[in-house]
């Protein structure tokens, strides 16, 4: 049918209001499980400290009545050290900008700041579960602090808690686990299997570690599922039908012979890498925390910048442990 003569449309219109609803959608993952885990402490200087120790090996121990006994080798503990990092961001918003009606905020500046907040806290995640070596940094080199897989492993091979996809066999860490970054593994990647999980478990349980997490990319975390045995396809139903029928093909906690794992996956972490933690060992400290400082002003606008300076601390990097060098497929 046609339209009658001078009927008024909104095609062309220029003055018809704008709908823009004041509710912005961002899907971006901001969990970092990682840091939510890892335990919170603070740093008084740039370069921070502990210590850990270890008992002798158990032998025989039977001694003649009334002996009268050597002294023992004084075993020292061993004295760790990183350094803290620099994080910052910085949002920079003129006059005008922070005075018209936004859609979806009062304050351009105060919403921008927001995201860079989220945004160093993923930065964080991403460099605290790599394998960085600690530097001291320079007037033009950024210090920086020892990520997550420096504080694991041993010197020696046989009682090390990485073990190398490729070879399916535990390799030592030249740094004996001190905050100096892992050598690269050698060899094709390997496929994930249940046999390096439980290899890596045992070598951890026999330092004294009870790990309890596996952390690791989702693909790692899909080949979980299917390595932790056949499909659950039992369907669950009630007899009046109410409820929907569901399969189940997912898992999200395996039992081995030496302890219960949750599977976390993480969005972050190295690629091609399972870790396995105790979070009781691993703490995140601050020298500064998140804050925002007011940078000068220069001009019509407003400069400020989000910052965090922060190090990970591995308590004792033997407690944890990796596989490195694997695939899901």
């Amino acid at each position: 049918m046609a339209i009658p003569t001078n009927t008024r449309e909104t095609y062309g219109g220029v003055q018809i209001r704008e709908d823009l609803s004041n509710i912005i959608y961002n899907i971006s993952p901001m969990d970092t499980p990682f840091i939510s885990g890892a335990g919170r402490g603070t740093a008084s200087n740039t370069l921070f400290e502990w210590q850990r120790d270890e008992l002798a090996a158990a032998a025989a121990n039977q001694k003649k009545e009334g002996d009268n006994p050597a002294s023992l080798a004084v075993s020292e503990p061993e004295k760790l050290q990183t350094y803290t990092q620099i994080s910052e961001k910085a949002v920079q918003t003129s006059g005008t900008a922070e005075a018209v009606d936004w859609a979806g905020r009062k304050s351009s500046q105060a919403y921008q700041l927001a995201k860079r907040a989220k945004e160093i806290k993923r930065d964080m995640e991403l460099m605290l579960t790599g394998n960085d070596t600690s530097t001291v940094g320079a007037s033009d080199t950024p210090r920086k602090t020892a990520a997550c897989m420096s504080w694991m492993g041993n010197s020696t091979a046989g009682s090390s808690n990485l073990i190398n996809g490729p070879t399916a066999a535990a390799v030592a860490n030249t740094g004996n686990g001190n905050g100096t970054a892992v050598t690269a593994v050698s060899g094709t990647v390997a496929l994930l299997t249940m046999a390096m999980i439980n290899t890596c478990v045992e070598q951890i349980w026999k330092a004294g570690g009870t790990p309890d997490i596996l952390m690791c990319r989702s693909d790692l975390k899909v080949k979980m599922s299917a390595l932790a045995g056949s499909v659950v396809a039992d369907i669950v139903s009630n007899h009046d039908k109410a409820s929907p029928a569901s399969a189940i093909n997912s898992v999200d906690v395996i039992v081995t012979d030496f302890g219960t794992f949750k599977i976390v996956p993480n969005r972050f972490c190295l690629a091609e890498t399972m870790y396995l933690l105790d979070f009781d060992y691993w703490s995140v400290d601050y020298l500064r925390p998140f804050q925002t400082e007011t940078l000068a002003k220069t001009g019509d606008s407003i400069k400020q910048m989000m910052i965090a300076e922060y190090g990970l601390r591995g308590k004792n990097g033997h407690a944890s442990g990796a596989i490195i060098g694997v695939k899901a497929a």
